[in-house]
């Protein structure tokens, strides 16, 4: 379970010991509220007025969303509190859509950091949508954002990709399906896994692209490793590692094509293939335009 780590303060609305003041009642729909990925006081004003307002409570971990409650003053009160999970969604589905259909503002917690992500709440949503219910969310702590803010690595363009497989050969050909997105990549693993997750991206992706671990976001041994994919693959040789692992990989470098590289690769096949084929061919191994391949090809054949 996921660690919500009280700061030992006392926040300023239980000065006095005072529970946390009720807002003004919600209106029907679901919320999603997103909640500390570690430090308990990451969670937002609102998504407090939310949990403390709405009339269902729902949690993809309900002892994890209790304790965040206690810390906070958030009184129970009386009202249901749901899990909800990959396990018992198919019946609790109905059971949240029934209060939605009702009127009643129902708000759904991750046991960490923002719902639908690396969470089962998609289909919540979704079937929620389809109904014709408000969805609205209260945005707060991402292990997702996070990382990313910390890592050094461009911010402009990201994948998210969820959990690699865990078999190494699955793992593998999935990374090689990612190699080449123009983008920073990110994704979670398991502590028991990292190492030899960092071996299989070094050396599908390359050693030498950079990239950052970050462990424990927001938590008392809190820690970003920051290195080339080779670099960091040797830090973790031999360690025994525990936590929540968020890995960032940068994106493959532009690859500078020489011309006349493409037009000997072209020139080989088309005494070989037919010229689709071979166009289809070099387009694709080179990463250029097939319209560009395609009139260099028929100049070279007399065509152009």
């Amino acid at each position: 379970m996921t660690e919500v780590r009280d700061s030992g303060e006392t926040p300023p609305e239980r000065e006095n010991g005072t529970a946390w003041p009720r807002a003004a009642r919600l209106a029907g729909g679901l919320y999603f509220v997103s909640t500390p990925i570690g430090a308990a006081r990451d969670i937002t004003l609102r998504g407090l007025d939310i949990l403390a307002t709405a009339d269902v409570l729902a949690a993809e971990d309900t002892r994890t969303l209790r304790h965040l409650l206690d810390i906070h003053g958030v009184a129970l009160a009386g009202r249901p509190l749901l899990a909800y999970h990959e396990h018992n969604g198919p019946a609790q589905r109905p059971v949240i859509l029934r209060a939605l259909a009702e009127g009643r503002s129902v708000a759904y917690a991750s046991e960490a950091g923002t719902p639908l992500v690396a969470d089962p709440g998609f289909q919540l949503a979704r079937a929620a949508i389809s109904a014709g219910h408000a969805v609205l969310a209260a945005p707060g702590p991402s292990a997702v954002l996070a990382a990313l803010t910390v890592s050094g690595l461009p911010s402009d363009r990201f994948l998210f990709a969820g959990f690699p497989p865990s078999s190494k050969l699955a793992r593998r050909n999935w990374l090689a399906e990612l190699a080449t997105v123009p983008a920073t990549l990110v994704f979670y693993e398991s502590p028991r896994r990292i190492r030899e997750m960092l071996i299989d991206v070094s050396e599908t992706c390359g050693g030498e692209r950079q990239a950052a671990v970050c462990r424990e976001l927001t938590k008392r041994f809190e820690e970003v490793r920051r290195g080339t994919l080779a670099e960091l693959a040797a830090s973790f040789a031999g360690q025994t590692v525990k936590g929540e692992i968020v890995v960032l990989i940068d994106r493959a470098a532009e690859r500078i094509v020489d011309p006349q590289e493409v037009e000997a690769a072209l020139r080989d096949r088309l005494t070989r293939m037919r010229l689709k084929e071979a166009v289809a061919e070099v387009a694709a191994t080179f990463d250029q335009p097939r319209r560009d391949v395609y009139q260099l090809a028929l100049r070279l054949e007399g065509k152009g």
